[in-house]
C-alpha cells in the first residue's frame, strides 16, 4: 500500500489514537493502523473506526443517563 501524503510504503502495524469530546479525552495506546515508513501517516481501516466510534458513543451515552452531579 502507498502512502497518500508522500508515496512512502505502508505497514501494518499500530497506532495510538486520541479524541476529545463534549469535554471527556479518550485516549488508545495501540489500534491497528497501516502506518507510513517515512512519514508517519496513520490510516485506520473501517473497522478499527466503526469500534472506536462504538465505544464513544457508548461511553458519552453513559455518562447522560448517569451524569457526575456538580460540586458547589
Amino acid at each position: 500500500m502507498e502512502c497518500p501524503s508522500c508515496q512512502g510504503k505502508m505497514q501494518w502495524k499500530t497506532a495510538p489514537f486520541s479524541i476529545d469530546r463534549n469535554g471527556y479525552h479518550i485516549t488508545w495506546d495501540a489500534i491497528p493502523a497501516w502506518v507510513c515508513e517515512d512519514c508517519g501517516e496513520v490510516i485506520f481501516e473501517t473497522k478499527e473506526v466503526d469500534l472506536v466510534q462504538t465505544v464513544v458513543k457508548s461511553r458519552l451515552g453513559e455518562e447522560k443517563r448517569n451524569p457526575t452531579p456538580s460540586k458547589k
